[in-house]
């Protein structure tokens, strides 16, 4: 690593650990929860999830910043990671597509970033002691004083952070041009990803994207066929309005469909717990298996809490019977729900694979065929 990097900068986690690197993106300092994502390609993705919101990002692979940054793959307006951690950045973009480097990109919408060679050690002792607050700094050189202040920060659980990356004002997301528009769905935005819209448009459906503060009246109003909640970013148990919103989708009777974040807000309006993971899973390599059809999909993963359910047996909720409908491989977390008497079911992962696997893409179908089962709905 050569100083033509940046100068020197340090990251500081809660518990005391100090890693010495150099500047990468902007200078300054940032606070946020510092994670890790095994994920060797998607970094501009992963940088513009909304669900990384408040998060220092480390990524597991060496090398990053390879294809550079363009204007068409980001799955939100902006970088929502609040620091981020690489091994080696490159220095030299190697892509027909890169419009500007990563590091021009960072410095562009002020993202504080380190480069060092310890990202194996810091992955390992995040899984050892857990997610936990950290901070960046490329000002501050003494690590006890980085440290008082990172003891002030709050901490994820307890966090309501849906709001802070939703729309402000609904939006619509047609078919493209010569495919059928045969379906509304009400999207509910607790920190969307662009691609998501983007695979149900594909296949027909008309999506009207709404706030995270959207009620079940506002969203029963639209009349729609299917109604859809959003990854986003924070504790799940402090998302009442969601969950509100949810039961009375629940109680309409319309086809539901949940991803990542929306998931966890049916296993609450389902009258199960969450809990907050040890490390959480965030990359693009993690197995997960159907209960039903004991098919493996490798699948996209951004979360940091999980559902409380029974793995093993269907049960009782106020909607009728539930089951899990996958699991994860790697420590046997509940990757996903489905009620047996209702057009209702989520995943804990990222089916519309940006980036990723497109292992789990059939989901966006099974939720066309929820709706495709439902009777004809009067004209719209």
């Amino acid at each position: 690593m050569s100083e033509e990097i940046g100068g020197p900068a340090i990251l500081v986690l809660e518990d005391g650990r100090v890693f010495h690197g150099r500047s990468f993106g902007a200078t300054g300092e940032t606070f946020g929860e510092a994670v890790f994502n095994t994920g060797m390609t998607g970094y501009q993705e992963t940088l513009t999830d909304p669900s990384y919101h408040r998060q220092i990002v480390a990524m597991t692979a060496p090398h990053i910043g390879n294809t550079g940054v363009n204007d068409d793959d980001p799955e939100s307006g902006r970088i929502w990671v609040a620091g981020y951690v690489v091994r080696e950045p490159a220095r030299v973009p190697s892509s027909w597509r890169a419009q500007r480097t990563l590091d021009e990109e960072l410095r562009r919408q002020n993202v504080v970033g380190i480069a060092l060679k310890g990202t194996r050690a810091l992955t390992r002792h995040l899984r050892d002691r857990g997610a936990m607050r950290a901070a960046i700094s490329t000002v501050e050189t003494d690590p006890r004083a980085l440290l008082a202040r990172i003891l002030e920060q709050p901490r994820m659980a307890g966090s309501d952070l849906a709001a802070e990356v939703s729309t402000d004002a609904s939006y619509e997301v047609l078919p493209p041009e010569g495919v059928e528009t045969r379906f509304h769905v009400a999207a509910v935005d607790l920190g969307i990803k662009a691609m998501t819209p983007q695979r149900l448009a594909e296949r027909g459906c008309r999506v009207t994207v709404l706030p995270a503060s959207a009620t079940a009246e506002d969203i029963l109003a639209l009349d729609p066929d299917g109604v859809f909640f959003s990854n986003g970013p924070g504790d799940p148990a402090t998302a009442d309005g969601p969950v509100e919103a949810m039961r009375g989708v629940l109680d309409a009777g319309r086809p539901l469909f949940g991803i990542c974040f929306g998931n966890q807000i049916l296993g609450r309006s389902l009258g199960l717990g969450t809990y907050k993971l040890p490390f959480g899973h965030r990359g693009v390599n993690q197995p997960v298996i159907d209960t039903r059809t004991k098919k493996v999909a490798i699948t996209s993963q951004n979360h940091g809490f999980a559902v409380d359910a029974p793995l093993d047996t269907p049960f009782d909720t106020p909607y009728g019977r539930a089951e899990v409908s996958h699991i994860g491989l790697n420590d046997q977390v509940v990757e996903g729900l489905r009620l047996l008497d209702r057009p209702v079911f989520s995943v804990q992962f990222h089916p519309e694979a940006a980036a990723g696997p497109h292992d789990a893409a059939e989901l966006f179908d099974e939720f066309v065929d929820l709706m495709s089962a439902q009777p004809a709905p009067a004209a719209k």
